[in-house]
């Protein structure tokens, strides 16, 4: 293994291969006498600490495994963790969820620092059940399985074996020739894994109506709602999926139509789709891709550029493309260190800027919360909220690229494709939403009615002013190039709830930058036992996705892209 992949990033305060000093650990917290509320909470501290530890074991092996899925020396240690360490923490969790909601003193804990805490509790009892481990197990096994076939798919590029992401970086071309070629040669890797996709997926969906069955619910949805102790109903989110589809598509659709005279083109294809309008990629080297984005953070705000520098002199980064590297990116929080870690699979392109730009807003939130409260739990994080500020990153950033884009008409281009990006954050997500709404509220589906479905769906959203003809087959199997759909099931409307609020920021930040910036600082630093509106309030925006704001939100979108045009 290189010398970069070896650096230790994380720490090991616990030894996950003893698993009967894991064990103990769990017994000895099970077997504390508790007399009083002060007990209670200094239970609460000392099991924090444990799970803390945990955690940070697991999420290190997760993210060593997902650098380098070819070692088996890894592997072998993240299975372990899956088939071992996983299965023995569910039932610990559930043995200490219980002991703590039936403690006399659960319910005189503070509301403010514990409610939030209380109402999870009280979830997880409710949904635990010890026939659901060996599935969960299966699960987690499955997922890894995914991984391994996505992070091992390369496809023949010009003569040479090139990884997938490269391949997908090929969209963003002006040439249309090459975006014409890439999408094919996406769609040929695609259908070469379907079978396997098929299977897995399949699969998936009959462990997970198991799961929630065996919990006493009618399917998955219903079991991931109260899983997730969402703050809005599942007839909420339908409304949401309605509102998009009646302002905002319409403006995705004459959008378009202005893009598609700029490319040049009479008909409005599936690679046409994804084209930057750039003349090439904004970097060539991952260090000078580091390099723009630690001045543009820096130009911002102080503080976001300092943590970006300490986290790349920290080996908190790991960003270019390799064979083997897992699909993806993310950002993990290491609880013990007190640090964040972004994982990507970056080829150079526009996307790999701005997602690498997304992901640092995910750091800042957690660098400041830990600076603010300490390390957060588990139930603390909640999506709709850690969206708002990766997405809100990237729009207080929109001004600042011409440090990547110094010629005046690719930075406009740039900005305008950061803004269409955030378009699409508006439908795209629901679309998935719903296409999972429809997975799991139908789990006898087949694989050829789950393709149709994703075609239908996409079409009556982002593909709305697409000539789709001769590729209803290519498109409706690219749901298996979606990674939430395996790992992170229901993960996807935080991501259009979000960007209403980022949206919010940009508008704020046009009018007042500095109280703007301000103003993400302090939300990123909220007391997380609150509400997802209030500490959408405290970042000076609203938590709402009603009608209004969603035509609001559209047309104030499509009036910033238009000034820029």
């Amino acid at each position: 293994m290189s010398k970069e992949l070896s650096q230790k990033y994380y720490k090991e305060l616990v030894d996950l291969e003893n698993v009967e000093g894991v064990e103990s650990q769990f017994l000895g917290l099970l077997d504390v006498q508790i007399e009083s509320v002060s007990d209670l909470e200094k239970w609460l501290e000392d099991e924090k600490e444990l799970m803390f530890k945990i955690n940070e074991a697991i999420t290190g092996h997760h993210l060593d495994f997902y650098r380098n899925t070819e070692d088996t020396e890894i592997k072998s240690t993240y299975l372990h963790d899956q088939q071992v360490i996983h299965p023995l923490l569910l039932k610990y969790e559930a043995k200490l969820n219980e002991k703590c909601c039936e403690s006399p003193f659960f319910h005189e804990l503070d509301e403010k620092r514990y409610g939030l805490m209380r109402r999870v509790r009280k979830s997880k009892v409710k949904l635990f059940r010890e026939e659901n481990i060996p599935l969960m197990v299966k699960e987690q096994e499955l997922c890894t399985k995914y991984s391994e076939i996505m992070g091992g798919l390369t496809v023949e590029w010009e003569g040479e074996e090139k990884p997938f992401p490269f391949i997908k970086s090929q969209l963003d071309h002006l040439d249309r020739e090459v975006r014409e070629k890439a999408y094919h040669a996406m769609m040929s890797a695609h259908r070469q894994i379907k079978p396997d996709m098929d299977a897995i997926m399949d699969e998936l969906v009959r462990l997970r109506h198991q799961i929630a069955k065996q919990a006493g619910f009618e399917n998955y949805r219903e079991y991931m709602f109260v899983e997730k102790n969402r703050e809005y109903s599942v007839q909420d989110c339908y409304d949401f999926h309605e509102n998009a589809e009646k302002h905002i598509i319409p403006a995705w659709n004459r959008l378009a139509d202005v893009f598609k005279n700029k490319l040049g083109v009479d008909t409005y294809r599936p690679w046409d789709n994804t084209a930057k309008l750039l003349k090439k990629p904004p970097y060539s080297e991952v260090s000078t891709l580091m390099d723009g984005v630690s001045e543009i953070l820096g130009k911002t705000d102080p503080y976001f550029g300092e943590r970006f520098n300490y986290m790349r002199g920290h080996g908190l980064l790991d960003l270019e493309v390799r064979k083997g590297k897992g699909p993806h990116a993310f950002c993990a929080p290491l609880l013990v260190s007190g640090d964040i870690f972004v994982f990507s699979n970056f080829s150079p392109s526009h996307d790999s800027l701005s997602t690498l730009i997304h992901e640092m807003g995910h750091a800042v939130n957690g660098y400041l919360e830990f600076s603010e409260h300490g390390p957060f739990d588990q139930h603390q994080w909640r999506a709709e909220i850690a969206e708002l500020y990766s997405f809100g990153m990237q729009l207080l950033l929109l001004d600042k690229l011409d440090r990547f884009y110094p010629d005046e008409e690719d930075f406009k281009s740039a900005q305008r494709e950061e803004l269409r990006y955030a378009f699409t954050m508006l439908f795209s997500p629901l679309s998935g939403d719903l296409f999972q709404h429809w997975m799991y509220t139908n789990p006898t589906h087949t694989a050829e009615e789950r393709d149709q479905k994703f075609f239908e769906i996409s079409k009556r959203f982002g593909l709305s002013p697409v000539d789709t003809s001769g590729f209803e087959e290519e498109i409706g199997m690219s749901w298996a190039g979606t990674i939430h759909y395996f790992h992170v099931p229901f993960y996807t409307i935080e991501y259009s709830m979000s960007m209403l609020g980022a949206l919010q920021l940009l508008e704020n930040y046009q009018k007042n930058p500095e109280q703007a910036v301000e103003s993400f600082k302090k939300g990123a630093s909220a007391d997380l036992n609150q509400s997802i509106a209030k500490v959408y309030e405290e970042t000076g925006v609203r938590f709402d996705f009603s009608e209004p704001v969603v035509k609001q939100m559209g047309d104030f979108l499509e009036k910033v892209i238009q000034e820029i045009h």
